[in-house]
């Protein structure tokens, strides 16, 4: 199972189409709404969310979360401690922790990205204390999956498909959507 975390202000390029891709590539993913379950995005688009925070089960069941970037989406996801919770279940657990565009900033003020590579929108690179600021779209360093924005959410999606389930289907689902 794989939660996507959605908080007011957040960017819904960046949250749905790894939603969409992931569901497409056959995972469980779970829309997760902090603070209610109708959650509106950036740009004023609601969404309905699967479940509440206060509903999230943190299991060996879980495979990954993902973080979405988007102001103020990123800094309600900061507040919120069932995301706090989340990240640390994920880490203690050696589990996938997903994170575009500002989110990152997030793993980066708790210290979690020291000594590895990650990417972020730009401007936030400070905040990602420690990290080697990678040069591509995406960066993969262990179980953190980081990527720069709402223009690589394709990108960021299918690398998430590619550590959860394989690169042969991260693959064929980039040739479902005709990028290829």
């Amino acid at each position: 199972m794989i939660y996507v975390f959605l908080a007011n202000g957040f960017e819904e390029v960046e949250a749905l189409t790894p939603v969409d891709l992931l569901r497409r590539a056959g995972k469980k993913v779970v829309t997760v709404g902090v603070g209610d379950s109708i959650i509106v995005g950036s740009h004023g688009i609601p969404v309905v969310t699967d479940i509440i925070a206060q509903e999230a089960q943190l299991t060996d069941e879980l495979e990954m979360i993902v973080l979405p970037g988007g102001m103020p989406g990123t800094l309600n996801l900061e507040k919120s401690e069932y995301v706090q919770n989340a990240i640390d279940f994920c880490v203690q657990n050696d589990k996938f922790i997903g994170a575009i565009c500002a989110a990152p900033s997030i793993l980066g003020h708790k210290g979690l990205l020291k000594g590895r590579t990650a990417v972020c929108y730009e401007g936030f690179e400070t905040q990602l204390e420690g990290a080697n600021i990678g040069s591509g779209s995406v960066a993969v360093d262990g179980k953190f999956i980081t990527a720069r924005g709402a223009g690589v959410a394709v990108q960021f999606a299918l690398k998430l498909i590619e550590a959860v389930h394989s690169e042969a289907e991260s693959r064929r689902q980039f040739r479902a959507i005709l990028c290829e």
